[in-house]
């Protein structure tokens, strides 16, 4: 069954941005699936309507180098409107980093920019306790490293959401709609620690900007997350277990 599945990643890097394709392996490795199975849609360029959003079973939204939540665009209220659709149609969604902040403003939540609560490198997230139940995420351990590059927060969870998971900076760091196949999560489940470093070194002004240290010793504090990595997958398998 989870080889005919059909996914759509949503998009928001340009073009020339080296990190466009290294995303899509990103995931393709942490689903475990096949290139075939999975396309891509650039909400720079527009929104998938319903149509096309009926044509896959699982939506991933992912992050962005270049582009915030809080500044928008003439592109953000079109894929805005799309990520409500989602929400309307129940459709199986996992949200990553500036997916996260998105889907969680579209869907009623708020969204700020703030230098002191910024989070890079590798954090320690801790189960709530909603999150130790969950079907997805409570076979995490209870506290679990996991890869951060973000300076906007999600300062208020939408309604109807459920509190999953936390760092001691940033209270919101995963999240899942009641009643939904709806996930979100400020951390970056999909990346391997060299994945990261590689997409850093492609932000310079982040490590300048949030880290306040060299480059070298930066990355001296970086390591792997092997708990959380898991979690993409195990989403998909929980979806096909209630969808069959």
């Amino acid at each position: 069954m989870f080889e005919k599945l059909r996914f759509m990643l949503l998009q928001v890097r340009d073009h020339a941005d080296p990190m466009r394709l290294q995303e899509v392996q990103c995931f393709l490795r942490s689903l475990r699936c096949e290139p075939h199975q999975l396309a891509t849609f650039d909400l720079l360029a527009g929104a998938p309507n319903q149509r096309e959003l009926a044509c896959v079973d699982v939506v991933l939204i992912g992050g962005s180098g270049d582009y915030s939540v809080v500044t928008g665009g003439n592109w953000l209220p079109p894929a805005s409107d799309a990520m409500r659709e989602l929400s309307e149609l129940s459709k199986a969604t996992f949200a990553s980093c500036w997916g996260f902040q998105a889907l969680a403003s579209a869907l009623g939540g708020n969204v700020v920019t703030d230098v002191s609560r910024a989070e890079l490198g590798t954090h320690t997230v801790t189960l709530t306790s909603a999150g130790r139940l969950d079907p997805v995420f409570g076979s995490l351990d209870l506290s679990f490293p996991a890869q951060m590059g973000h300076q906007d927060i999600v300062d208020r969870l939408p309604p109807n959401a459920t509190l999953l998971a936390s760092t001691p900076r940033v209270v919101n760091q995963a999240f899942v709609m009641t009643g939904k196949p709806i996930y979100g999560t400020q951390f970056h489940s999909e990346l391997r620690c060299a994945d990261f470093l590689m997409r850093i070194r492609s932000y310079p002004a982040y490590i300048e900007t949030i880290a306040g240290m060299p480059l070298e010793e930066f990355i001296a504090t970086c390591r792997e997350t092997p708990t959380v990595s898991t979690l993409p997958r195990q989403f998909v398998d929980w979806f096909l277990a209630q969808d069959g």
